[in-house]
C-alpha cells in the first residue's frame, strides 16, 4: 500500500541513506542491462558471462538479494523494537514473501493470453488462447526467487543465534557444493563432470524433473536461472546479508561498522574466488563460490556507499539512486510490463514493415546517428530515465509501494 518510506532507520536517531542509494543503484543498473535497444549490439560488461565467470552484470541480482536481507534483519528489529509479537512477524514475513512471489508470477504470465499460433488449432477462441497461456507459463523468475530468498532467510534467521545461523549458511553452501559435484547423475556420472554443460548437470534435470519443460526459462528449454535447487544458495545470499545487518544495527560507532564491512566483503570476495578454482563461480548456476564472491563484494560496495554517503556527507549524486531505491517494486513490475508491451506485444507500421513498438522507437530515433553499441545504450538509458521521472513523480507526492 502506499505509504511513507524514508531511509533506513538502523540507531535511534540513525538514519542510513546509503542504503536506498545502494538498492536503487542495482534496480537503475537492472533497467539499463534488462531493455538494450538490440540485443545484437551490446557493450559486453552488460551481458551476462555466457556460463562460468562473471562480468559486472552478473553481480546485480546478487547485490539486491543482499541488500533485501541486509534491510530485512533492520525492518524486523525495529518492529521487534515497537513491540510487535512474533505472531505478527511471522504473518509479514509470510505475506511480504508471499506477495513478491505473486507479482513476478504476474509477470511472467501477462499479457494472461499467447498472442501467437495454438499448436493444433487452426483458429483459437479467446479461451484456448488462455489456457495455452497458463500451459506454458513460467513459474519461478527473478521476483519469485527474491520473495523465496527473503522469506526463508527471514524466517531461518528470525530466532536462531548467530552460531546456528552460521551453521545454517554452511548446510546451504557445502550441501549445494556436495550435491552439484558429487551425486550421481544417470547417464552421465558424477555431477562433478557436468558442472561444464548447460543441460546435464544436477540443478537442470530437476528444474525439468519439477517445473517441466513447458513452465522454466524460455531463453534455454533445458534449465532455468531460478529453479528450485540454485535457488538454496540464493537463500543464503540473503542470510548473509542479514549478517551484514546484524553488523550494521549493532550500535558501534559508524566508521567502525564501514570498517568490519569492508574487511569482511574483502575476505568474502577472496574466499568465493578461491572456492571458485574447484566450484566455479556461475551465475546461472548459483554456485557456492559465486554466493560468497558476490556478497563480498556486496558488503564492500555498501561499505563505500556509507563512508561516502553518511560517513562523509557527500550526497549531491544521491537523489536519483534514492528515489529507484525507495520505490523498487514499482520500478521492477512496471519497467517489465512497459518492456513485454513494448518489444513483443505492441506493433507499428513503420516505411511498410510491421515491427514492434521498441524497434520502430529504436530505429527512428537512435540507430540512425549513432554506432550501434552506443545507439543500443543509449536506448537503455532512455528507458531507465523514462522510469526515474515516473518514480519522482511517486517520490514528490510521498507515494510509495510497500507489500
Amino acid at each position: 500500500m502506499p505509504s511513507r518510506a524514508p531511509a533506513h532507520a538502523v540507531a535511534a536517531g540513525e538514519r542510513l541513506l546509503a542504503l536506498d542509494v545502494f538498492r536503487g543503484a542495482t534496480i537503475a543498473a537492472m533497467l539499463v542491462v534488462n531493455n538494450p535497444g538490440t540485443w545484437g549490439a551490446v557493450y559486453p560488461p552488460l551481458l551476462h558471462a555466457e556460463w562460468h565467470g562473471w562480468t559486472p552484470t552478473d553481480l546485480i541480482f546478487p547485490f539486491f538479494l543482499f541488500i533485501v536481507g541486509v534491510t530485512t534483519h533492520l525492518s524486523l528489529a525495529a518492529r521487534r523494537a515497537r513491540g510487535d509479537a512474533d505472531g505478527q512477524l511471522v504473518r509479514q514475513i509470510l505475506r511480504r514473501g508471499g506477495l513478491i512471489f505473486l507479482w513476478g508470477f504476474v509477470l511472467s504470465a501477462f499479457p494472461f493470453f499467447t498472442t501467437g499460433a495454438v499448436p493444433g488449432l487452426a483458429d483459437p477462441s479467446f479461451l484456448d488462447r488462455i489456457a495455452y497461456r497458463f500451459e506454458h507459463v513460467r513459474y519461478l523468475g527473478v521476483l519469485q526467487r527474491i520473495g523465496i530468498a527473503y522469506a526463508a532467510a527471514a524466517l531461518l534467521t528470525f530466532r536462531t543465534t548467530l552460531k546456528q545461523q552460521v551453521a545454517i549458511l554452511a548446510v546451504l553452501l557445502f550441501g549445494y557444493w556436495f550435491a552439484m559435484t558429487l551425486l550421481p547423475i544417470p547417464g552421465h556420472g558424477l555431477g562433478a563432470l557436468q558442472l561444464d554443460s548447460h543441460s546435464d548437470n544436477l540443478a537442470a534435470h530437476l528444474d525439468r524433473w519439477i517445473l517441466g519443460l513447458d513452465h522454466i526459462w524460455a531463453g534455454s528449454r533445458t534449465f532455468d536461472p531460478e529453479g528450485p535447487l540454485s535457488t538454496l544458495p540464493a537463500v543464503a545470499t540473503a542470510m548473509l546479508g542479514v549478517l551484514a545487518g546484524r553488523w550494521l544495527g549493532s550500535g558501534k560507532p559508524l566508521g567502525e561498522r564501514i570498517e568490519g564491512l569492508f574487511a569482511a566483503g574483502f575476505v568474502a570476495t577472496a574466499l568465493g574466488a578461491a572456492w571458485g578454482w574447484s566450484f566455479p563461480i556461475n551465475k546461472n548456476l548459483w554456485t557456492s563460490s559465486y554466493t560468497l564472491f558476490t556478497a563480498g563484494a556486496a558488503a564492500a560496495a555498501i561499505a563505500a556507499c556509507l563512508w561516502i554517503i553518511d560517513r562523509m556527507q557527500v550526497r549531491w549524486w544521491t537523489r536519483p539512486l534514492e528515489v529507484f531505491g525507495v520505490n523498487p517494486l514499482v520500478a521492477f513490475v512496471g519497467s517489465g510490463l512497459m518492456a513485454r508491451l513494448i518489444y513483443s506485444l505492441v506493433f507499428v507500421t513503420l516505411h511498410g514493415e510491421r515491427m514492434s513498438l521498441e524497434a520502430a522507437v529504436y530505429g527512428t530515433l537512435f540507430a540512425p546517428w549513432l554506432e550501434p553499441r552506443d545507439a543500443s545504450l543509449l536506448f537503455a538509458l532512455a528507458f531507465t530515465g523514462f522510469w526515474l521521472v515516473v518514480l519522482w513523480v511517486l517520490y514528490r507526492r510521498r507515494i510509495f509501494l510497500r507489500v
